[in-house]
């Protein structure tokens, strides 16, 4: 097969003399495509034609026709050898020695050759005078190359020609990340491999992402690993990630960031979200490659799928993948690789044995290659094996449900099982005890980290024998029941109690199926014991993060979730908070819900390991937006806490905060605030002022009071707490940044703009350094920041591109239906209202405002205050009718909950004043203003910016009405002061100079 035909440039000589470059045909083993892309590359920079052929004669075709076949095209035929050129088919002993000697030798000035191996040849190659390139650098390689087909190097020697294109094979990526070692005894699927790149390389830039689909057993995995070998050269950085589980596949993904030397903080979406933005730009690499292998549920892949000009992987059984990538179905062997394979692995197999052993298992490669192995190892006779398989007189076990594996596959297993019992029995421990663990990536070296385990004493020659060790490690790998992995930095050498192996999920269900339940038993227990010994026992530690990530996936299939031990159950708290720490929500919430669900089946519900659960599961719950869940699972705890016979104080502080955080996010701002203050009491007084729940509850105290809009009393209790937290944390802390944020937030709600700007600057800086930039926390302070800036009126120009990287990073770190991304919709929609966009604006505030009903309902404060939003929309477009009612909606509603004082009410109150002024209600429109002005001096003070745009559309009332005089004293004494406060520049002086009428738009905060 013809992959590519290249021309060298026109008027270079042949070394023969005659006139125009001389054509080579580069003839080599799909295994080899990298150096017949270099060697084709190199020919080519010194003026010849070359053609590419990959080469693999079937079988049946005789050898001496198959080359002949070569020799129809023109010019010389250059061999890429190694000892796997010689096993294509594979052939009968002696067959190519044979037509070396005769066919080959006969045509020798035709042929040449390239070794690309230190193993033996066949005696007989001699006849093609190969060059070796084992083992040598670029220029050494390349000069050996054209001395051996007589072209003068030294001519070009000076000044080597550019390469373009794939790299010399033996250069590595600029990053390599944990992909599976190559495997030597790949066969066949070139013309899939072909496919692939094809459908990579021509997709649309930017999308060029494939997923390898099949059934499980089908090779996806080993034909995902061997693209990224045999086509490594096009890439700078290969990146592969294991996707089995949800919590590896973000902790994996996010180590690239470590790699490619990003400026990202260590939580997982942030680092995520950091390589998703360096990939998409290609800074600093932008040949780049991702796999990602089991990724069967396609929840995620919209945040999690890179987009740029490089190529993502993807291997699931997921046809769902058809809706995000293109497709490319795997199937089984076709006969030939079935054959080749057995023939190949097992030598003493003939063609017809090797058809009827592939026949048996239906072509599919795992249990193959599973055949293979036994047969090569052991040298059992094909009959015999067969009938063994046939007969299952080994195994009475039921096939697995699904996924079209063949039965006969358990029987094959149970032979090599019951074979390892009698001649590798601590194998088989090692087998069996992975089944124990969930299938994929197994840290299976804890068996060796932690001697001091309760292990069962039958294992414990795992922690103690290193020899042994290896041995049943080795076996098992031979047999291609595991694979090995290390965990750990790119390239670092690991050591045994490092040590990761990978379990394919078929052959986890197989294992499992041939265990007894007495020693699945014992083995899970002794699981369990390892996960606990390797907990590092300090979740909120950003470090350890990679080691939770790696335990997570194991604890439901070890038993975990429901085992009695104590520090078993300590273990599994510790990664739900690594969930809650990290931002893993949604895992979380799941975990979550499966410890509750065991643990109340055997749990004194008011133990302190359930205390605990609750609290982190109440966390979890607020995080994703779960408000009304949150509360009723802490109100229910509660009052169990209070029925008790004994009183549990710090049971109660605890979840009295998770309380008071859930009234406050569902709108009850005056018992949050009650229960708040309740819970800062009770810290102090049991635990002292300066404690971190103690500091966590005084700042909740402060988000309380500027909810209630009190907002000079939040910013005092707000400064204290800064300071304190200051002093006992440290500034770079990640509590004593967000009272940063606390800080200049409450500036800007008490209209010191431009104190507000000073200060949060700063702050975001410092975020940025700490947490990274695109942490939630620091997008938090960057919104604060953009807010600030536009309330301050300085360069407009440069809010808007600010805020279209916000909306963009926010949706990304969020989804666009939680209330943090929601929030920013509604104040971007202000933004694009304010300046002109009418369209965007009214699609943007109509989406936020049927994002929060649907989350709060329409009485919540927040879903009301929307309202008023819509109306400023319906009004710039014209239609004041319809948002003068909407103004009336959003101030008697929020009257109703909140009281006729509140900031919120009183900017309702401007609003709807002006809705009846345009309107023609012009005496109910002053009546309104004047009551409203009178209680914004009363609540905020004379020179905040809501009191002096009371005072002007007072003015503007009065005006209507003919009342000049008092209208005109009104009206001059906002001027001054805003020109005082502000400067005569700034929006809100210009805009009164102007005599336009003020309004109010709402920021949803849910605190």
């Amino acid at each position: 097969m013809v992959d590519q035909r290249r021309s060298g440039g026109a008027g270079a000589a042949d070394r023969s003399g005659q006139d125009g470059p001389e054509h080579f045909l580069v003839v080599f083993p799909g295994y080899h495509r990298p150096w017949a892309n270099w060697i084709g590359q190199r020919l080519e920079a010194h003026g010849q034609r070359v053609t590419l052929q990959r080469w693999d004669p079937p079988r049946e075709v005789p050898l001496e026709e198959s080359l002949a076949d070569l020799l129809l095209s023109t010019g010389r035929v250059l061999l890429v050898l190694n000892d796997w050129f010689f096993e294509l088919g594979p052939r009968a002993a002696g067959e190519w020695n044979d037509v070396l000697r005769g066919y080959v030798a006969e045509n020798a000035e035709r042929f040449a050759a390239v070794n690309l191996t230190n193993r033996q040849l066949p005696p007989a190659t001699a006849v093609l005078e190969p060059v070796s390139l084992w083992s040598t650098g670029e220029q050494e390689a390349e000069e050996r190359l054209l001395g051996r087909l007589g072209i003068d190097f030294r001519r070009t020697s000076g000044r080597r020609p550019a390469v373009s294109g794939s790299r010399f094979p033996n250069t590595p990526p600029e990053i390599w990340g944990e992909v599976p070692r190559r495997n030597g005894r790949f066969t066949g699927r070139d013309d899939l491999l072909t496919e692939l790149q094809e459908r990579l390389t021509e997709a649309e830039r930017g999308n060029s992402a494939c997923t390898l689909l099949g059934m499980s057993g089908i090779g996806k995995t080993q034909l995902a690993a061997e693209y990224a070998h045999r086509f490594s050269t096009d890439y700078d950085v290969i990146w592969w990630v294991n996707s089995d589980d949800r919590n590896i596949q973000r902790d994996r993904f996010g180590e690239l960031a470590v790699e490619l030397g990003l400026h990202s903080g260590s939580e997982p979406g942030e680092r995520i979200r950091a390589v998703r933005e360096a990939l998409r730009r290609g800074e600093p690499y932008g040949r780049w490659l991702v796999i990602f292998d089991g990724w069967d549920d396609t929840d995620g892949a919209s945040v999690m799928l890179p987009h740029g000009p490089g190529h993502v992987i993807v291997t699931s059984r997921n046809r769902g993948w058809g809706d995000y990538t293109d497709v490319l179905e795997v199937p089984s062997f076709d006969r030939a690789e079935s054959t080749g394979y057995l023939m190949r692995r097992a030598p003493h197999v003939t063609s017809e044995q090797a058809d009827e052993v592939a026949a048996e298992f239906g072509d599919v490669p795992l249990p193959l290659v599973q055949a293979a192995s036994w047969l090569g190892e052991s040298r059992m006779e094909v009959p015999e094996y067969l009938r063994m398989v046939r007969e299952g007189r080994l195994s009475t076990v039921e096939e697995p449900a699904g996924d079209g594996f063949p039965h006969s596959s358990l029987t094959s297993w149970s032979i090599l099982i019951n074979r390892l019992r009698r001649t590798q029995p601590q194998a088989v421990e090692v087998l069996s005890l992975c089944a124990s663990f969930a299938p994929g990536r197994i840290p299976l070296g804890l068996a060796r980290a932690y001697p001091q385990a309760d292990l069962p004493e039958d294992l414990r020659w795992m922690s103690t024998d290193l020899p042994a060790w290896t041995r049943a490690l080795d076996t098992l790998v031979n047999y291609s029941v595991l694979t090995r992995e290390s965990r750990g930095p790119v390239n670092a050498e690991m050591g045994p109690h490092q040590e990761s192996v990978h379990m394919h999920r078929l052959v986890h269900d197989i294992v499992s199926r041939l265990t007894s339940d007495e020693r699945r038993d014992i083995h899970r227990k002794a699981v369990r014991t390892l996960l606990a010994e390797a907990d590092p026992g300090n979740p909120l530690d950003s470090r350890q993060w990679p080691r939770y990530a790696e335990l997570l996936p194991h604890l439901e299939p070890s038993g975990a979730l429901s085992s009695s031990n104590s520090r078993v159950q300590a273990a599994v708290l510790n990664c739900l908070r690594y969930c809650v720490r990290s931002g893993e929500s949604t895992a979380g919430t799941r975990l979550a819900e499966k410890i509750r669900s065991s643990w109340t089946t055997f749990m004194d519900p008011l133990a302190q390991h359930m205390l605990d659960l609750t609290t982190q599961q109440c966390n979890l719950l607020l995080a994703s937006g779960s408000f009304r869940e949150s509360y009723e699972l802490g109100r229910a705890l509660r009052d169990r806490l209070l029925a008790a016979d004994v009183r549990d104080e710090l049971g109660e502080l605890n979840v009295n905060g998770s309380l008071a955080s859930s009234l406050r996010r569902l709108g009850r701002y005056g018992e949050a605030l009650d229960l708040q203050a309740k819970v800062l009491q009770d810290a102090e007084r049991l635990l002292g002022e300066n404690e971190l729940t103690s500091l966590n509850a005084r700042h909740n105290l402060g988000v309380g009071l500027r909810l209630l809009g009190r907002y000079k009393e939040a910013y005092e209790l707000d400064l204290e707490t800064l300071s304190r937290r200051e002093t006992v944390l440290r500034a770079r802390h990640i509590t004593t940044l967000n009272s940063g944020n606390a800080v200049a937030h409450g500036l800007r709600l008490l209209g010191q703009y431009r104190d507000c700007v000073a200060r949060q600057e700063p702050v975001v800086r410092l975020h940025v350094q700490v947490l990274g930039p695109l942490h939630p926390q620091t997008l938090a302070a960057r919104t604060y920041l953009a807010l600030a800036r536009r309330r301050e009126g300085g360069f407009q120009q440069d809010i808007a591109p600010l805020m279209d990287s916000l909306m963009e990073q926010l949706e990304q770190v969020h989804g666009r239906t939680h209330f943090s991304t929601l929030s920013f919709i509604n104040d971007y929609g202000n933004f694009q209202r304010e300046h002109g966009d009418l369209g965007n604006a009214k699609d943007l505030i109509a989406e936020a405002e049927a994002g929060y009903r649907a989350l709060l309902g329409p009485a919540h404060p927040v879903a009301t205050g929307m309202l008023t939003n819509t109306g400023l929309v319906m009004q710039a477009s014209g239609d004041r009718s319809e948002a003068m009612s909407m103004f009336e909606s959003a101030l008697a509603g929020l009257t109703a909950t909140l009281g006729a004082d509140h900031p919120w009410v009183l900017g309702c109150a401007l609003n709807a004043a002006g809705g009846r002024n345009f309107n023609g209600r012009v005496a109910d429109a002053a009546e309104l203003s004047r009551d409203t002005l009178r209680r914004s001096r009363q609540a905020l003070g004379d020179e905040h910016p809501l009191t002096l745009s009371c005072q002007t559309a007072l003015a503007a009332d009065l005006r209507g009405l003919r009342e000049h005089e008092e209208a005109d004293k009104v009206e001059a004494d906002a001027l001054l002061s805003l020109t005082r406060i502000f400067g005569a520049q700034h929006p809100h002086t210009l805009s009164a100079r102007q005599r336009n009428r003020p309004y109010w738009d709402f920021e949803a905060y849910l605190g």
